[in-house]
Formats: C-alpha cells, sequence, structure tokens
C-alpha cells in the first residue's frame, strides 16, 4: 500500500505550502513510503483528487485544495484531519496502515483493546493477600494518632479551646490574603487565555484568507485555459473558412 499526497507544487499560498512540507515532512521522519502528485502541474491528478475526494468531504464550493492524502485508491483527510490525528497519536490508524510494534500508537490501541474487551488484569494481582494496613496506607496506624489526639485535647480542657481559639483568629488574615492572590492568579490566567484565543483566531483568519486567494488563483488559471482553448477553436475556424 502506497501512501499519495496530492499538492500543489506552484502554490503561491503561504499557508498550503506549510501545510504540504508538514506533511511530507512527517511522512519522511516516520520513513512511510509515498508518493507526490503534483495537481498544478498535471490535470489528470488534479481531476483525479477531486473527483475521489467524497462530497461529504468538501469544502463549500466543491473544490478541495492540496493536501489531500490516500491510501492507494481509499481516501484518507485532508490537512487538518492529519493534524489531529498527529496530535492524537494515531496517524497509522489515518492512513490506514498498522502501527509498528513498540510504537506509542501500537501501546495506545493495545490499551484500547484491553479495555473493550474487559480483560483488563489487575496491576497486584494478589491484592488479597496484602495486609489491610499496607492497602489503605495503615489506616489502623492513622486511627491510634487520631485517638490519642482526642486524648490529649481532653487533658488540655478550657485552656486548649482558648489557644485553639487565638489561633484561628490569628489565621483569617492570612486566609483573606490568600484569597486575593488567588483572584489576582485567575485573573491573569484568564488574560492569558484571552490572548491565546484571539491569536488562534487571528490565525484561523489568516489562514482562511489565503485558502481563498489560492481558490481564486485556481479559477482564474481554468477560466484562462478554457478561453485559451476557445480562442484556437476560432482560429481553425477561421483558417478553415478562408481556404
Amino acid at each position: 500500500m502506497v501512501i499519495k499526497v496530492f499538492l500543489a507544487s506552484s502554490s503561491g499560498s503561504t499557508a498550503i505550502k506549510k501545510k504540504q512540507q508538514d506533511v511530507v515532512g512527517f511522512l519522511e521522519a516516520l520513513k512511510l513510503d509515498y508518493t507526490q502528485l503534483d495537481i498544478a502541474c498535471n490535470e489528470e491528478n488534479r481531476m483525479w483528487m477531486r473527483q475521489n475526494v467524497p462530497e461529504e468531504k468538501k469544502p463549500t464550493n466543491g473544490i478541495p485544495l492540496p493536501p489531500q492524502i490516500f491510501n492507494e485508491e481509499s481516501y484518507c483527510g485532508d490537512y487538518d484531519t492529519f493534524f489531529d490525528a498527529k496530535e492524537d497519536n494515531s496517524v497509522y490508524a489515518f492512513l490506514g496502515l498498522p502501527p509498528p510494534p513498540g510504537s506509542k500508537e501500537a501501546a495506545q490501541a493495545d490499551k484500547e483493546h484491553i479495555v473493550q474487551n474487559g480483560t483488563h488484569a489487575a496491576e497486584n494481582p494478589d491484592d488479597s493477600e496484602v495486609p489491610v494496613e499496607e492497602r489503605n496506607g495503615n489506616a489502623h496506624g492513622e486511627k491510634e494518632q487520631v485517638e490519642a489526639a482526642d486524648e490529649e485535647e481532653g487533658e488540655g480542657g478550657e485552656a486548649g479551646d482558648e489557644a485553639t481559639e487565638g489561633e484561628t483568629a490569628g489565621d483569617e488574615p492570612p486566609a483573606a490574603e490568600e484569597g486575593e492572590e488567588e483572584a489576582v492568579e485567575e485573573t491573569d490566567e484568564q488574560a492569558q487565555a484571552e490572548e491565546v484565543e484571539e491569536e488562534e483566531e487571528q490565525e484561523e483568519e489568516d489562514l482562511q484568507s489565503e485558502e481563498e486567494e489560492e481558490l481564486r488563483q485556481l479559477e482564474e488559471e481554468e477560466e484562462a485555459e478554457a478561453q485559451e482553448g476557445e480562442e484556437d477553436d476560432l482560429e481553425e475556424t477561421q483558417e478553415e473558412e478562408a481556404e
């Protein structure tokens, strides 16, 4: 099985070039067999790509932009779905290939298989033989410490209660200061989150503008080719009439 990557070698869009380089570079890093098919210089490649991208995967204008990825004749996806698969460590599943043994994706697939089949082995099969104190974090010892503390409080009487109230009163202002610090930290985190969100929105707008520009260029190229064909036919007709 050979992976096919349809791309435009002469694209004027910086965003499309970056996406194409990202896909090709990642496939080379994985040492996978793949073929680059240029849609800018080969009309057959362009038409095949457009015809074989599923209708539900095409953009609203109906013209899919490169890069588009196939496994032989089977459609894998575009750059966005490839990027999501890369982030989830599921590129081999995205490409329709078995993950190599020892890889993160293979380990993740094994875990999912174990969970789905309900055959997950207990981390400690001999847990029944472990003393209760060890399994529960020495719960019995903690209980004894609590009882000893209760006895000491009883012996202290009212003096111990007054001391406790004084300590509690003294701790109140720091608690208020901690609340103020937490409020300031939450405000800073919220401001940072808003900045990150604004940057992501700006990047998406830039990518969308570049994709629209690329689409416009492709449409202009097709119109120019069609116009040249009409002019050639007109010239041939005039020559035939002259003869």
